[in-house]
């Protein structure tokens, strides 16, 4: 049984079709790989062969998926052959000469700790292009190495390869000294520039498990989450709910008269029924929110099953992106259809521009961000850069499938709602609100709402931060689920109950309220970004920065939306409860 190697670039690789047949891609990575700091954490991709490195004599490109360009992959054929459980030792790859300013570029690379990603099936296999040293003061030292010979560590379990890695453990590198033209380590001296062989070493090791040597449970972060939810709905289920008893016990008493009359001598939430239920202002907005917000519920349940129904290779780029992208073409639909229902409810008039609005409200931002990212890439000349077809792919699935798709769920929507359902009538003349305190502020509200939901998803948030910008892969699906729900409960445990202390106080503008009190956990995860940005990364530059604090803002506007629908839907139903449990003619 022979593996027939093919080497390309650069962070893409190919499944093993029919394990009887063995065929086996080992691909290497971008560039001189990924630009990085001590910490793992966002890269800067580039084409491996900008570097003077071993290549084909022509370079043959493999055709990618959606996500895999998406994630900056470009894949070429490299030199490497390796023939299954075949022990290969100090095999010459090429020999290359080198001139002065291929010598700068490597030592370059080096010291910006560039390294390079092969990928042998499906297995990601990362090393770095040298090792730079520096020690002293005076006298200060400052070498430069380049590694030109590589060990493959490869495990296998029956015909199927499980583990493997690259080691530079006990090989001797090149120096690389500045002004090449003189001949360094022994390595070689041609009259025009400096001679350097590449050499690599395969070696098979016979695994018997297909268990992961480590298998990483976030016990912390589950118990976290539990014990919050167990505190918030305790606290809904027990302390409200008594007091909403002795609510009802001392407001449905028998009154004669009609509801107007209901409010004499009272206070509280009872007496506000005929205002509460008074629509808001800017109601296009608020269901465009909800309908987006509703729209990436969607979204991220169906990627988080699909997970767990094991769709999703866990080492293949970009799968889980191209999944988001037709996901959310797909789901366009409700995003309208929810919006476009709950703003004809509310007796709003211009259902068109409520469309418009609600399939721009984050497609825009996300344009925007993109070109500005891209840009940035570009300028840099990154393979993180998209091409102009991919461009065009984009913009394509989001005019023909995602807008449309937006429409017809807004038209069906319209024509579909019924009347909005409110207990009490209201007042023409709005009832004046009392001056609240200062814990009832809606900064004090947000603050709150805000930081409980984020408690709760903090320490699974640094893991889902490594597997985004570094080079982690989360395969935990099942406990990824167990939080999500965890913090859509929170969310709306946590808007009922403030939204009782807001109507408690006679504030009846609960309608944009409980959008922000829990949307405000976006706000909490872009601090914690700038946090990891500062304190768990090494990242730096343009480039990184740009991506990074971009696609941050992006990420803490889902959250804010996901979260502001979960917290508005769960107040509606609890407003709607109590009003109807009051005793009213």
């Amino acid at each position: 049984s022979n593996y027939r190697v093919e080497c390309c670039l650069p962070c893409c690789w190919r499944t093993l079709g029919l394990r009887c047949v063995l065929m086996l891609c080992l691909f290497s990575g971008c560039a001189a790989g990924y630009k990085q700091g001590d910490n793992v954490t966002l890269y800067e991709t580039y084409h491996y062969y900008t570097l003077p490195v071993c290549r084909p004599e022509k370079v043959h490109h493999k055709s990618l998926s959606l996500g895999e360009v998406l994630d900056g992959d470009r894949m070429a054929e490299s030199l490497y052959h390796i023939q299954f459980r075949e022990t290969v030792e100090k095999k010459v790859l090429c020999q290359l000469t080198l001139s002065e300013k291929q010598v700068d570029q490597l030592r370059e690379a080096i010291e910006e700790l560039y390294y390079f990603e092969f990928v042998l099936d499906d297995i990601p296999i990362w090393g770095f292009v040298g090792y730079l040293e520096e020690s002293g003061f005076l006298p200060h030292s400052h070498k430069v190495v380049l590694w030109t010979h590589l060990d493959f560590n490869i495990e296998y379990n029956g015909d199927t390869v499980i583990f493997a890695n690259v080691s530079v453990k006990d090989v001797k590198p090149v120096p690389l000294e500045e002004g090449a033209g003189t001949g360094v380590g022994g390595v070689g001296l041609g009259g025009r520039g400096l001679i350097v062989t590449h050499t690599y070493s395969v070696h098979w090791f016979e695994d018997y498990s297909f268990f992961p040597k480590t298998l990483e449970i976030h016990w912390l972060s589950i118990i976290n989450s539990l014990v919050l939810v167990v505190l918030l709905l305790g606290f809904v289920i027990i302390i409200l709910m008594r007091v909403l008893k002795n609510d009802f016990a001392r407001y449905n008493v028998e009154e004669e008269g009609s509801c107007d009359d209901l409010d004499q001598g009272d206070n509280g939430w009872k007496i506000i029924h005929t205002d509460v239920f008074r629509f808001p202002p800017y109601k296009s907005l608020l269901c465009a929110i909800l309908g987006v917000g509703a729209q990436f519920l969607t979204l991220a349940t169906g990627i988080i099953l699909m997970a767990l129904l094991g769709m999703f290779n866990v080492h293949h780029h970009g799968a889980i992106n191209s999944a988001a992208i037709a996901l959310y073409a797909l789901t366009s639909c409700v995003s309208g259809y929810v919006s476009c229902s709950f703003y004809t409810q509310i007796n709003g008039q211009r259902w068109v521009w409520n469309i418009i609005l609600t399939s721009s409200l984050f497609s825009a931002p996300l344009f925007f961000t993109w070109s500005v990212v891209n840009s940035v890439h570009w300028w840099s000349g990154s393979t993180q850069a998209l091409p102009a077809t991919t461009v065009l792919l984009l913009f394509g699935a989001w005019v023909v499938v995602g807008f449309p798709l937006t429409v017809i769920g807004g038209i069906v929507g319209k024509n579909r709602a019924g009347s909005f359902q409110a207990p009490c009538r209201t007042r023409n003349i709005p009832r004046q609100i009392p001056k609240q305190p200062w814990y009832k502020q809606a900064a004090v509200h947000m603050a709150i709402g805000g930081f409980l939901p984020f408690s709760a998803i903090s320490v699974e948030l640094y893991y889902i931060f490594a597997t985004v910008w570094g080079r982690e892969h989360y395969t935990l699906y099942g406990i990824l689920l167990c939080v999500f729900a965890i913090l859509i409960s929170v969310g709306a445990c946590i808007s009922v109950a403030l939204t009782y202390f807001l109507l408690s106080g006679e504030d009846y503008r609960w309608w944009w309220r409980s959008v922000l009190n829990t949307g405000s956990t976006g706000l909490f995860i872009f601090v914690y970004s700038v946090f990891y940005y500062r304190n768990r990364s090494s990242m730096s530059g343009p480039v990184q920065s740009t991506e990074f604090f971009g696609y941050s803002l992006l990420t803490a506007m889902v959250f804010s939306l996901m979260l502001g629908s979960v917290s508005f839907w769960a107040s509606l139903a609890f407003i709607r409860y109590i009003y109807r449990s009051l005793k009213m003619d």
